[in-house]
């Protein structure tokens, strides 16, 4: 082999590995990337059935149902035009309280209630997710009650 085949062979077989690193980096990037939907994006059916996703919203006011064992809870996460049930296993953060926001991650259930793998609260009374006041903001401008 000549020194210019080598060198072809070489740059050829880096690009191969680089494409290769890149499409692995990809994959891992999109499998672990849980996009943000609002409830009446849910209750639209504009939210993926079979991949992981981020609802935020107002956790409805008399809505938390504690089970037996202490660790599941049952609650509605609303942006005041539509309201998503759901169901969660595990410790809840300590600012997590009705009339509060929420962002919860987790997949819809066949059962259509949201099945939470992580719940965070708002860390004080000024802060919430952009994408959620938003929400909020337009569910209030076409909700039927504000007119």
């Amino acid at each position: 082999m000549t020194p210019r085949k080598k060198r072809i062979a070489l740059i050829a077989g880096g690009l191969v590995t680089l494409s290769l690193a890149t499409a692995l980096v990809a994959n891992a990037l999109n499998s672990s990337i849980a996009f943000f939907y609002t409830p009446t994006q849910v209750a639209a059916d504009d939210a993926p059935r079979n991949k992981a996703f981020r609802i935020g919203g107002m956790v409805k006011e008399g809505s938390i149902r504690r089970e037996g064992d202490g660790l599941t809870v049952q609650f509605i996460v609303t942006d005041t035009a539509r309201e998503v049930p759901v169901a969660y296993k595990g410790i809840l953060p300590d600012l997590f309280k009705e009339g509060k926001g929420a962002v919860v991650q987790g997949r819809i259930g066949d059962d259509g209630r949201f099945v939470a793998t992580e719940v965070l609260a708002k860390h004080d009374e000024n802060y919430m997710p952009p994408e959620a006041q938003h929400a909020l903001d337009e569910a209030q401008k076409t909700s039927p009650q504000t007119r």
